[in-house]
């Protein structure tokens, strides 16, 4: 097989202003899930030139699954100070838990600086260094790559927060467990959708593009059983138009799903089960995983048609 050349070209020839081109380009939808795929995050409800006082940060957006404030700043040159203020003078402004500073080349010192900041703020608050590059192939189209120069370690602000609060009993150790490992099979899978950050909770959420539902993972022990489930946490509109295309959506799926309107609460939900789960016997967890994650790839598919 003939191979091609990767070669890395000037990022000014590619956005030759920060902000008219490199800004635009990646509030587009597409390529603002390639940044957040290289994350992790689900990044919805964009807006650009967001003031802040007399000052405008480059993107605010937010992480669907949790809600939280995402600043971008961007910078086409190499870190310096200023921007390294700008980024905590804005987040600060926005109330922004996620910060993301892209940037065409990290100097030692602001990468040392964005580590000291995820090290000593607790697991509300998260920063990320960002270099961005392009490539091309023997005179292809450049290619954008997003290269991860510092991220917050999430394991350490769990074992953080576990020791400022308490000790972990049997179920929470269980599920922690059991979430690192879905990450891993998860990863082995290519990343089919977004890891989240395995915690002790009985939950993980999958985004699925809109900030009004979701899909959930449930880990449900006592019955030895997992919940795949299309949540909508606030919109009885909704679970009507999903419910009306029910039949397709089945077919879509391969089997029929439960359905639940929850008509004395807010929330309403569709899902599914599948048996097998038992944190006290995990030689079957490997392929219980893969289980799991083909259903949600089939949720997303089959809802994705009906979701406005």
């Amino acid at each position: 097989m003939e191979l091609g050349k990767l070669e890395e070209i000037d990022i000014r020839k590619v956005w030759a202003h920060e902000q008219y081109d490199f800004s635009d380009w990646l509030s587009k939808e597409d390529n603002i899930q390639q940044l957040g795929n290289t994350l992790n995050l689900s990044l919805t409800d964009v807006e650009t030139e967001k003031f802040v006082g007399s000052y405008r940060c480059d993107i605010i957006c937010k992480d669907e699954i949790t809600g939280k404030n995402v600043l971008i700043e961007n910078q086409l040159e190499p870190t310096n100070h200023d921007h390294l203020g700008k980024i905590i003078t804005y987040a600060s402004g926005l109330d922004a838990s996620v910060i993301i500073w892209i940037v065409e080349s990290a100097k030692e010192e602001h990468s040392s600086a964005i580590e000291w900041l995820n090290k000593h703020t607790d697991d509300d608050v998260s920063f990320f260094l960002i270099e961005v590059h392009a490539y091309t192939i023997e005179g292809s189209k450049p290619a954008p790559y997003f290269k991860i120069i510092q991220q917050p370690n999430d394991f350490v602000k769990q074992v953080k927060n576990i020791t400022k609060n308490a000790e972990l009993n049997d179920s929470q150790n269980s599920r922690l467990e059991f979430w690192n490992r879905f990450n891993d099979v998860l990863e082995k899978n290519g990343k089919p959708f977004n890891k989240r950050k395995a915690t002790t909770d009985h939950w993980y959420s999958v985004a699925v593009g809109s900030s009004q539902c979701h899909i959930s993972i449930d880990l449900v022990n006592r019955e030895h059983k997992i919940r795949i489930s299309m949540w909508i946490p606030d919109n009885k509109s909704l679970y009507d138009t999903f419910y009306s295309n029910k039949d397709s959506i089945e077919k879509e799926i391969g089997h029929s799903i439960n359905w639940d309107k929850l008509d004395d609460k807010k929330a309403a939900y569709a899902y599914t089960f599948i048996e097998g789960l038992d944190f006290n016997k995990q030689d079957n967890y490997d392929a219980l995983m893969n289980s799991v994650i083909n259903e949600v790839l089939l949720f997303r598919k089959a809802f994705k048609p009906y979701i406005a």
